[in-house]
């Protein structure tokens, strides 16, 4: 499994699904996730069955302990493929 890469622009990650239902599945599953933490990520679905998640806090401008829970909480997202 790929791992969160640090970047100007936050941690950000690629997951590659079987198929488009499966990846939102996921992205629903990442929505509750940030509701529930109140710490939204950028998500963005391309070539039907990846989705490209980007965390950074905003408010701070950069990466913080917020979007390293947000990451681990989003790794910890059973199987979907």
């Amino acid at each position: 499994m790929e791992s969160w890469k640090e970047t100007p622009n936050g941690l950000i990650k690629v997951f590659k699904f079987r198929n488009f239902l499966k990846a939102i599945d996921f992205v629903n599953d990442v929505a509750k996730i940030a509701e529930a933490e109140n710490h939204h990520p950028d998500i963005l679905i391309h070539s039907y069955n990846r989705v490209k998640i980007m965390s950074i806090t905003h408010d701070e401008g950069s990466i913080t302990y917020k979007d390293h829970r947000l990451t681990t909480l989003i790794d910890s997202l059973g199987p979907y493929s």
